[in-house]
């Protein structure tokens, strides 16, 4: 049987709600959850998809952002992993009115990463129904990955979260 994995961070709010909506789309025992601290990266390989989700960091640079944001340890480890012939989707959350210009930036930062890593991105989805002025999570009319908006669009998660599922499910033979 084919795995998943879902890695999030940070840990006990939207992001962590929305991971496990991710996870609940999958059938018993054919995924795991972990926070990206609590995760053994030694153990990423045991896995068919990976996918990674988290927040806008509220910050211009990603890399300014150092007492919360783990992924950066996480990207540092998977460096020294081959991960070809891997399959790897992104879900971000964001606020569209706080934070237009850098609306889910992180899907942009999740796929440079993991590209370097060898994996085949897939997942992507569509910018309508979103208002942002600006966002690296995003190119032309497609997100890198699910944009979710627990403070404005609470009422389209689940629905989201159901469709995009369906996608990487086809996608990998799930």
């Amino acid at each position: 049987m084919k795995k998943v994995l879902i890695l999030y961070w940070g840990k006990g709010g939207n992001v962590e709600r929305a991971a496990k909506k991710v996870y609940e789309m999958f059938s018993p025992g054919q995924a795991d959850i972990f926070d990206v601290v609590s995760f053994d990266v030694s153990k990423i390989t045991d896995y068919d998809l990976i996918i990674l989700g988290g927040s806008t960091v509220g910050a211009e640079l990603w890399a300014d952002v150092k007492d919360d944001n783990e992924w950066n340890r996480f990207f540092r480890e998977v460096e020294n992993v081959d991960l070809s012939g891997k399959y790897v989707a992104f879900f971000g959350l964001g606020d569209q009115v706080l934070y237009p210009d850098h609306y889910v930036d992180a899907l942009g930062v999740f796929k440079d990463e993991m590209v370097k890593a060898g994996v085949k991105h897939i997942g992507e989805w569509p910018t309508e129904g979103y208002r942002f002025t600006d966002s690296d999570g995003a190119e032309g009319d497609r997100f890198f990955g699910l944009a979710l908006d627990e403070d404005r669009q609470p009422e389209l998660t689940d629905e989201r979260v159901k469709k995009w599922t369906d996608i990487l499910k086809k996608e990998v033979g799930l």
